[in-house]
């Protein structure tokens, strides 16, 4: 069975706490799917902005939304023992009423860890991180009590309590481009996210697929998702109605089914909302 047609917003967390909640509860009321914000010290494209930490503002955010679903596109893991995360996770996902997608990637952007005194490992050992630390939040969700011993993480009879309210626990959304990322996302995903190229994509998927035959697993369970990151494709999608269906209709056609785009400028908002009214409902009943 096809996925749904969805729509999120990504918004980053380098406005006012007032300007920040009023927008988010404005993409709430406008019918997205989700919204989504960052996991960074400092806005990659803008590292001279203030920035609000991705989790903490993520629980007060889940405290005063009601429908939408939330989440952090993408948690870096370089920031967190996974355990740590598991448990912030379950914590918001009982603020929210069970409406949490927990997002994790490996991490990228070196200039914040440098900055901020973090260790920037080699991409290869960001790929063993990321692997063990996937298992082991999955495994927490999955059980009372854990123990976990793996190259670089380890846990030793470690209680989850409470569980979450979705069980056996939220979806999990896995920020991957390269093959060995994407063998991760066959195994434990509910939603893969990438951003690129239409070509790239294409890629991806034929990739992703491919692993999901040597696992087992049917790949039509995973939600192929988009980061519409406007430097990344070369247009903005707020620019007209026009300009975000024809990234749609070119995404789609290379097996996109979700699409989180980066958050409109306040200027915009009124095309978004034209969007949100006129654009989505079509979309959705043409998927």
């Amino acid at each position: 069975m096809p996925q749904p047609l969805r729509f999120g917003i990504v918004r980053n967390q380098n406005l006012p706490w007032e300007t920040l909640v009023r927008h988010w509860l404005t993409f709430e009321a406008l019918g997205f799917d989700s919204v989504w914000n960052c996991d960074h010290f400092q806005r990659p494209s803008r590292p001279d902005d203030p920035y609000l930490e991705g989790w903490t503002s993520l629980a007060a955010l889940a405290a005063l939304t009601h429908r939408v679903r939330i989440g952090t596109l993408v948690t870096s893991n370089t920031f967190r023992h996974p355990a740590l995360l598991a448990k912030q996770a379950v914590t918001v996902d009982h603020v929210s009423n069970g409406r949490l997608e927990i997002g994790l990637g490996t991490g990228w952007y070196a200039p914040e860890h440098d900055r901020f005194g973090l260790p920037f490992p080699p991409p290869a050992e960001l790929v063993g991180r990321f692997r063990e630390a996937v298992e082991l939040i999955d495994r927490l969700f999955r059980q009372d009590v854990t123990s976990f011993e793996g190259r670089y993480y380890r846990v030793t009879d470690a209680p989850f309590r409470p569980a979450s309210l979705q069980r056996p626990r939220p979806p999990l959304t896995l920020g991957a481009h390269g093959p060995q990322m994407l063998k991760i996302v066959a195994r434990y995903a509910d939603r893969w996210n990438s951003y690129g190229t239409e070509d790239e994509i294409r890629d991806r998927v034929r990739l992703l697929d491919e692993q999901c035959a040597v696992v087992g697993r049917d790949p039509g369970v995973i939600i192929r998702s988009l980061y519409g990151w406007t430097l990344k494709l070369g247009v903005d999608p707020w620019d007209s109605a026009d300009a975000f269906q024809d990234i749609v209709g070119r995404y789609r056609e290379v097996g996109i089914d979700e699409f989180l785009m980066e958050a409109p400028h306040e200027e915009q908002f009124g095309v978004m909302e034209r969007i949100a009214a006129d654009v989505l409902p079509k979309l959705r009943a043409a998927a």
